[in-house]
C-alpha cells in the first residue's frame, strides 16, 4: 500500500535540501576562516580591546 504524497513533509523535505545547498555552496565560496587573527567577541580581563563585536556597540 502507498502513501499519497503529504505536502507539510514535502515542504519541509525541500526546505532542508535547499538549506543543506546553501551551505555547502556558502562554504565552497567563503574564504577559510583563520582564527588567530579574528578579534576576540568578549575581551574581559585580557587588556585586549575588542574589535568587530557587535554593529550597535558604541564607539
Amino acid at each position: 500500500m502507498t502513501t499519497p504524497l503529504n505536502p507539510a513533509r514535502l515542504r519541509r523535505a525541500l526546505f532542508w535540501a535547499l538549506m543543506f545547498a546553501f551551505v555547502a555552496w556558502d562554504l565552497q565560496r567563503s574564504p577559510p576562516i583563520d582564527l588567530w587573527r579574528e578579534p576576540p567577541l568578549i575581551a574581559a580581563g585580557s587588556g585586549q580591546a575588542s574589535a568587530g563585536g557587535h554593529c550597535s556597540m558604541a564607539k
